[in-house]
């Protein structure tokens, strides 16, 4: 573990990012979330996308670039990045997990749509400073990870989603839901969502609807969850869009 309380070792193998600061979900289980590829698949990793995802991809929901924050083995990305939708720029999925990452560029070599190779980046990132990534996205898919976090890492985490999204850019958030019985690890309130993307830190949580986060434990129906659509808009001293 670390050399630092609270970091990864700077040689760490298991941290490309040199110092990493582990999060709450990390130092609950006292492994890096590379640990969970590494006997077999994660309780999050279905094999493919997330029913939710592919309901918002059909109404071709995803435009510009994209950024599939949390992407781990790659099947959300792979997905919007095969069906070619209108208007759609390259596809980016991020993830502090390298093995899932291997996992997901495997994918991307073997996958075809029309014998054709689809478009799609795979690339280790810390979803705490995605402004490294240099880049900014028109859509951005939050799949499973906002509620890794707890109620301190929250506002780092959007405040990194802001310094990505394009002013007038969509982030979609699926998350275990605090509603119902059977529900996931970490469920999350709508109050919780909303005081997170809130308009004062330049968010306008559009819709926070009922859906299913599909594991591996949580049976055919999957666990009770919240989709989220929330939009990037400008707020006093923001200045113009970059």
């Amino acid at each position: 573990m670390s050399e630092r309380p609270g970091t990864l070792a700077d040689d760490s193998e298991n941290d490309p990012f040199g110092g990493r600061r582990l999060t709450s979900h990390e130092r609950m289980s006292g492994k890096p979330w590379d640990a969970s590829y590494s006997d077999g698949p994660a309780p999050w990793d279905i094999g493919r996308p997330q029913p939710a995802i592919v309901r918002l991809a059909s109404k071709g929901a995803f435009a510009g670039a994209v950024l599939d924050a949390g992407c781990g083995t790659g099947e959300n990305a792979l997905l919007v990045a095969s069906l070619g939708l209108p208007g759609l720029g390259p596809v980016l999925g991020v993830d502090v997990a390298e093995t899932a990452l291997e996992i997901a560029r495997e994918k991307a070599t073997r996958k075809k749509v029309n014998n054709r190779e689809i478009k799609v980046e795979f690339a280790a990132a810390d979803a705490f400073q995605l402004e490294r990534l240099g880049r900014r996205f028109q859509t951005v898919l939050d799949c499973g990870l906002f509620h890794s976090f707890d109620s301190e890492e929250q506002p780092r985490y959007v405040a990194s989603l802001a310094s990505v999204t394009e002013h007038d850019g969509t982030v979609y958030v699926l998350c275990f839901s605090d509603q119902g019985p059977n529900t996931g690890p970490h469920p999350v309130s709508q109050e919780t969502l909303r005081a997170a993307f809130n308009p004062g830190n330049g968010w306008n949580v559009v819709a926070i609807e009922p859906d299913r986060v599909h594991t591996r434990f949580h049976g055919d129906n999957g666990a009770p969850a919240w989709f989220a659509t929330i939009k990037r808009i400008q707020t006093a001293g923001m200045g113009g869009p970059k």
